[in-house]
């Protein structure tokens, strides 16, 4: 069976990290939503994307397809109901489409002709960039139990101060000496390769993925991800970092989501609670103004590829674009559109000439080419986002 993982309807809600990948492709727990599926299901996927994305996240279709709104989370039980879904049969929570059984000769789908299955089962749905941060603690524990089922830890060297041994994972090639690891409240998932600079105090739940590194005397609580080859210093708290970004120095983040290749210079702070202890509110892409979040913790959303520099301070519910270049004294806004360059005293454009020279430099040194498809990507990013920005 061919299965293949569309972006659905919350693909707007979960802009910035949207404006640069298909919703499959979000990391919320060890793995991104697309590795989930593809472990569950024991098969690669291809994707249902915007247009200006499909080039580097192409849609394969094969003769019969099944379909699955990448906004949901597998488990289990629903990727047996995915696995036996036939023709003319899909797969709803209330009125949502999960998934449904595609022929590559069907033009249009009319679901009012489909059988409807129910899953009646509490399922996680990542709808909001928000919850990236705040259900991660629950993905991190179900992508704990998925990759390490069956499966031996390497030894925790002897050096380490450790509390809940059982809950702690280490993969080959792993370095940690003289750390601090409590995971009584969480798992702790140290990935291939990856490293915990001496000192460092680490509670769970934590995933520290493949290449991925902790700097000295860090102070990291969970639930927080650090993906792929990202760096992190100073002290961080419930926060999920995509891939290949660093937070190198000291400074606090928390409740926070950061895209892939951003940088945040030494000493950078969010604040993630108001003065007043009132509810946050987020900038919202589809209404063009600041949306409710029900949560009274939450931080900065920072799209890929945008940096700020040191001593740079983000008020509570900051939303920063793509390609952003944020510094100098002060508190920015709290929406930097994508593509802006300056800090509390105003912004200009951050052309993409410059923003690709960067991203070009950036991206080498981790040996990562900037390919045509990324700047494709970016240049279409800078054109839809004119509106926000002050030319």
């Amino acid at each position: 069976m061919n299965y293949i993982l569309f972006d659905g309807p919350s693909r707007n809600n979960l802009l910035p990290f949207t404006f640069t990948r298909p919703v499959a492709d979000i990391r919320v727990g060890i793995l991104t939503i697309r590795e989930k599926w593809e472990s569950f299901l024991d098969t690669t996927t291809t994707t249902i994307t915007e247009d200006y994305l499909s080039d580097k996240y192409p849609m394969v279709e094969m003769d019969e397809n099944v379909m699955i709104n990448a906004s949901y989370l597998p488990n289990f039980e629903l990727v047996e109901m995915v696995r036996d879904l036939k023709e003319n049969q899909a797969i709803f929570k209330d009125e949502d489409v999960i998934a449904f059984f595609a022929k590559e000769a069907q033009e249009d789908i009319n679901f009012d002709a489909f059988e409807a299955i129910e899953f009646a089962e509490d399922i996680f749905k990542i709808e909001h960039t928000w919850d990236i941060f705040s259900k991660n603690g629950e993905a991190i524990q179900e992508d704990f139990n998925l990759i390490t089922k069956g499966r031996k830890s390497k030894p925790i060297p002897s050096s380490n101060n450790v509390i809940a041994a059982e809950n702690i994972f280490i993969e080959e090639g792993a370095k940690l000496e003289f750390t601090t690891l409590n995971a009584s409240n969480g798992p702790i998932y140290i990935g291939r390769n990856s490293e915990i600079m001496e000192g460092s105090i680490i509670r769970g739940p934590l995933a520290l993925c493949e290449g991925a590194g902790i700097k000295l005397g860090a102070k990291i609580y969970g639930p927080t991800t650090i993906g792929p080859h990202s760096k992190v210093g100073g002290e961080v708290n419930n926060s999920v970092i995509f891939g290949y970004s660093n937070k190198g120095h000291d400074g606090f983040l928390g409740n926070s989501v950061l895209g892939e290749w951003c940088n945040l210079g030494a000493d950078t702070n969010n604040s993630n609670l108001k003065n007043n202890y009132a509810e946050v509110r987020l900038w919202d892409y589809q209404t063009e103004s600041f949306a409710r979040t029900g949560l009274q913790f939450c931080g900065l959303m920072m799209g890929d590829h945008s940096k700020c520099g040191i001593n740079t301070m983000f008020n509570t519910g900051t939303v920063v674009g793509v390609s952003a270049n944020i510094f100098g004294s002060g508190f920015p806004r709290n929406f930097v559109a994508s593509f802006s360059w300056g800090g509390s005293s105003g912004f200009t454009t951050f052309q993409t000439k410059k923003a690709f020279e960067v991203a070009e430099v950036v991206m080498s040194r981790r040996n990562v080419a900037f390919s045509e498809q990324d700047k494709g990507i970016l240049e279409h990013v800078f054109e839809i986002t004119k509106k926000y920005r002050r030319e």
